[in-house]
């Protein structure tokens, strides 16, 4: 498994790093966040969205749009799934974090997706990169023993409880929460209403000898 830098030209058709905002306030703010033994989401902090500098989550990065900020912390190695949304994400690094990534347009007509298609990334402490909404994505993975803490900025509501049920297509079955179309592994351990279409190896850092 070969692990790019985000300021690789292979990151490219993924994301972008992002410069010239001060996400100090934010990342003082992410301290109070627990890094547990698992992976905890959560979809928007009000401590993180009072931070110094959150305004400019709404005003800058995402263009006005009304925004909620929060965090994805704890310890993984794995892929276990892959989602996407209908807007980009924008992610701050606490911590080193390693990113599995891939692409939407690789999905096959079933909602099948090959995991050997899934091209990994290293995103040091202190980055900041939007995700673009085409790239599939999932929990970040820890590079060493310790565990990640990485902020996510995301249109408000993304991720929250579906309060209706699916429509008629072919990927609504893909459709797991709000702005959150999510393809599982088998050995991925998700709940059984997600729809699981990944083959291939549930890749995992454990199988690399480290980050380059």
């Amino acid at each position: 498994m070969k692990i790019y830098k985000i300021t690789d030209t292979a990151f490219q058709k993924y994301g972008k790093v992002i410069s010239g905002i001060d996400v100090s306030g934010i990342l003082k703010a992410m301290e109070m966040a627990p890094c547990p033994e698992d992976v905890v989401y959560v979809a928007s902090e009000p401590k993180l969205e009072a931070a110094e500098g959150s305004e400019l989550i709404e005003k800058s990065l995402f263009g006005g749009m009304p925004a909620q900020i929060g965090y994805c912390n704890g310890h993984n190695k794995k892929l276990n799934a892959l989602e996407y949304h209908r807007s980009s994400e924008i992610n701050i690094m606490a911590t080193d974090a390693v990113f599995m990534l891939g692409l939407e347009q690789d999905i096959e007509e079933e909602g099948t997706y090959d995991t050997s298609k899934v091209e990994v990334f290293f995103a040091p402490k202190g980055s900041v990169i939007e995700v673009y909404a085409t790239t599939l994505h999932y929990a970040p993975c820890n590079p060493g023993p310790e565990g990640f803490k990485v902020v996510v900025a995301l249109p408000k509501g993304t991720n929250l409880e579906l309060q209706e049920q699916t429509g008629p297509r072919f990927e609504d079955r893909l459709l797991f929460a709000v702005n959150k179309w999510l393809v599982g592994h088998p050995e991925g351990g998700l709940p059984e209403n997600a729809f699981i279409g990944l083959y291939g190896r549930n890749l995992s850092l454990d199988d690399n000898s480290g980050c380059r």
